[in-house]
Formats: C-alpha cells, sequence, structure tokens
C-alpha cells in the first residue's frame, strides 16, 4: 500500500502536469484544488524540488512547475522517492534487499516466487506509465471511455 504522502506527491505533480508545461501553481492553489494539506504539501514540494521534479518561482508568476515534461516523470520515480522500495517482501526489493530472517532457502521459496510475479508486474505498470498517461486515462473516465 503506497502511503498518503506518496499520494498527496502524485495528485500535486498531476495538478502541475494538468496546468501546463511552464505555468506554475501556487501551494494555496494545489492545496485546494488536491484536498491536502498545506503545511504537508509545502514539505513534499520540498523534497519533490530536490530531487528535480518541481522548481520554485517567487514574485507575482511565483509558485511551483514541473522541471521535466509530464511524459518523463513515472509514477514508479515518484514512489520511490516518497515511500522507498517497490517490493513486498524485502528480499524482493532491488535497492534495500534483505534476507526474509524466517526464510530457509529463497530459490524455493513458494511465497517468494508468487510475490516476485506481483512485483515485476507492480513495477512494470508504475515504471511505464508517466504523469501524462495519468492524464489522458483521467480524460478517458471523464469522456465515459
Amino acid at each position: 500500500m503506497i502511503s498518503q504522502k506518496a499520494k498527496y506527491a502524485l495528485r500535486a505533480l498531476v495538478s502541475l502536469a494538468r496546468a501546463g508545461r511552464g505555468e506554475t501553481m501556487m501551494i494555496g492553489e494545489i492545496s485546494r484544488e488536491q484536498a491536502i494539506p498545506k503545511k504537508f504539501l509545502e514539505q513534499i514540494l520540498l523534497e519533490l524540488k530536490r530531487a528535480g521534479f518541481v522548481a520554485s518561482r517567487r514574485g507575482r508568476t511565483g509558485g511551483y512547475e514541473l522541471v521535466r515534461a509530464p511524459e518523463q516523470i513515472m509514477y514508479g520515480e515518484v514512489l520511490r522517492l516518497i515511500d522507498g522500495p517497490i517490493a513486498p517482501l524485502p528480499c524482493l526489493s532491488k535497492i534495500a534487499y534483505k534476507r526474509c530472517e524466517d526464510c530457509r532457502d529463497e530459490t524455493s521459496c513458494e511465497i517468494r516466487h508468487v510475490f516476485e510475479r506481483v512485483t515485476m508486474a507492480t513495477r512494470e505498470v508504475l515504471d511505464s506509465t508517466s504523469l501524462a498517461d495519468s492524464l489522458r486515462l483521467e480524460e478517458l473516465a471523464v469522456q465515459g471511455g
């Protein structure tokens, strides 16, 4: 399950993608549009800024904007930034591998084999779905098909 923080980060990025390339949005605007507590959103946007997803501008035309095109920001990379590894078992993590304490042999572990398939399928979807893809899916849903 993804954290609330990750959901908020993705919602904020989707709002910025919807606003359009080069357009800025104020924190208050994103907060209202996505029902994200403003203080929490500030922390999330700072983290997204440090990671190079968004930039901030001061002044009358200030706010936050996407640094990269929505087609270049994948759900998987945002989830890894906010929540860490995408793996239901520690022995399946690519970046935080840890042997399960109660496992005698990973190669014959029935549970690991099933969840390895789940993990691979999940990673495939998340690493190939961009913010732009989610906006297109949203449009299709609104149009009823």
